[in-house]
């Protein structure tokens, strides 16, 4: 028989070693900082930090039973892939302890080999592994202080989902004292600041998924369905990258879709069919080993700009390399997002769609009209990494500035998303031409012509360094090279 030939490789990446020390540091992290928390207020050094992981869920009554992704902060502290698990940190000793499940003789039949404790031990570096049913005996027979142990349990509000976090429940847990105020701040604040072997990750998820940016842009054609694009791009960050969770369900919108902020949903299912003079607005990230990226890159769904896309596209390209360019330690998130605001604004008034002066535009929040979304948020574990507004901070309430994700000042290690837009939205642009303040603002013919252009964004993930920024994703960004990509030049251009 002839010999299969062998696949030819369509990118120059492969998924890298996982470092399974990183969650054995961000466990001393976090045990640094709650030891810190614990002098300072006069407590003790005792007890345990404690979380549940993720269960498996199956589709609504039946038994198919959905693919399993670990639940966030137990992936931040211990990278069990697993569901099922238990885990505890000693703040007296360090020691780290995972709690498995007891699996029944059928797992090996139906799901595979059931691992020895001793394999969790040694591919997750933790100091010792146990049974779920044997929580209560371990904790109790490990504790080094009197009375009834007592366990740090995770319970705060993600301040961009509003629910909160689910501290762990198990048998026989009123053996213990619990606090469900003192671990939550400190391990959201822990998140924030990434360390070089998470900023790896997610570098990584950059690479490849801005290499599948670029495949799906040279592959783009008008008459595709928009689903094509999203399959592109999932098959290249699986096929070469070993991403099967992607950050997000994938934005695949083109022409009046895409000024539809968050399309691609059920009842959006990115269906439609490009036509020529569309703009597609493309919001993809892949995630691996739990950390993700977060891109958008927008272009001609022919190639080819024209006049109106180049002066909305490079409007919003320049808010986004202007506060890249601003960005550094000590840099407020909120003068950003209104650095982008006006300058998207004094774009569209030359461009000849708007009249009168930027700054009472300003002041109107008139720039909300066209990207009432916030400029970013932070990105790691989660999409919408946590840490964006900190116990007791007040979130802006103006129209714009109140969808900001966060309103601190930049620090460095923050990975944070840029991704400023301009979108024509009848249900915003109908309003503020009827409104008294900002009605003045527009040039209503010029207006006119953008009715079904859709919008535009531009997205990158930024790393904050001690100086200044670096930008993690690496697509097409200025028209030159977009439509040099599309025409089958290589990338980076040569």
């Amino acid at each position: 028989a002839k010999p299969r030939d062998a696949i030819t490789m369509a990118s120059s990446l492969s998924p890298p070693e996982i470092a399974m020390e990183l969650h054995a540091i961000n466990r001393e992290k976090l045990i640094k900082y709650l030891r810190e928390h614990l002098s300072y207020s006069s407590r003790p050094l005792q007890g345990f930090v404690f979380l549940q992981g993720g269960e498996e869920q199956t589709r609504h009554c039946t038994d198919h039973i959905e693919l399993f992704r670990q639940e966030s902060y137990f992936a931040y502290l211990f990278g069990v892939r697993e569901p099922g698990f238990y885990g505890a940190i000693d703040v007296a000793t360090g020691e780290s302890f995972l709690f498995a499940p007891r699996l029944s003789a059928d797992y090996a039949v139906w799901l595979g080999e059931i691992k020895p404790l001793s394999y969790f031990k040694e591919r997750y570096m933790v100091s010792m592994v146990f049974y779920t049913d044997e929580i209560v005996k371990v904790l109790h027979d490990q504790y080094l202080g009197s009375g009834k142990p007592l366990l740090f349990l995770l319970h705060g509000i993600n301040t961009d989902s509003d629910k909160f976090s689910k501290p762990a429940e198990f048998e026989g847990i009123e053996k213990f004292e619990r606090d469900l105020d003192t671990l939550h701040p400190i391990l959201t604040e822990c998140r924030v600041f990434k360390l070089d072997l998470e900023l790896s990750l997610i570098q990584f998820a950059n690479d490849i998924s801005s290499e599948a940016h670029v495949e799906v842009m040279r592959k783009t054609r008008v008459g595709m369905k928009e689903y094509q694009l999203e399959s592109m791009f999932l098959h290249h960050t699986y096929m070469y990258g070993g991403c099967r969770h992607c950050s997000y369900t994938c934005i695949c919108a083109t022409g009046d879709n895409s000024s539809v902020l968050h399309y691609g949903h059920a009842a959006a299912p990115n269906d439609r069919v490009l036509q020529d003079g569309d703009v597609a607005l493309l919001d993809m990230g892949a995630e691996y080993h739990f950390y993700g990226s977060d891109i958008t890159c927008s272009f001609p769904v022919n190639g080819k700009f024209t006049s109106d896309q180049c002066l909305v596209y490079n409007a919003v390209l320049d808010a986004h390399n202007a506060v890249i360019s601003s960005m550094k330690p000590g840099v407020s998130w909120v003068d950003m997002h209104q650095l982008a605001e006006k300058i998207i604004l004094e774009a569209l008034k030359k461009g000849g769609l708007l009249v009168g002066g930027v700054d009472d535009m300003m002041a109107e929040r008139f720039g909300a009209v066209f990207m009432p979304h916030g400029l970013g948020h932070f990105l790691g574990i989660d999409t919408h990494d946590p840490g964006g507004y900190l116990k007791g901070a007040k979130r802006p309430t103006e129209p714009g500035l109140k969808a900001l994700r966060t309103s601190r000042e930049l620090q460095e290690g923050m990975v944070i998303t840029v991704e400023p837009g301009c979108y024509f939205i009848d249900a915003l642009l109908v309003p503020a031409m009827e409104s008294s303040s900002t009605s003045k603002f527009f040039i209503r013919e010029e207006i006119d012509r953008f009715k079904g252009f859709g919008g535009v964004r531009i997205e990158s993930d930024v790393h904050v360094t001690s100086n200044g920024c670096v930008n993690m994703t690496k697509c097409p960004r200025e028209v030159r090279e977009i439509e040099a990509v599309m025409a089958g030049a290589p990338w980076p251009l040569k």
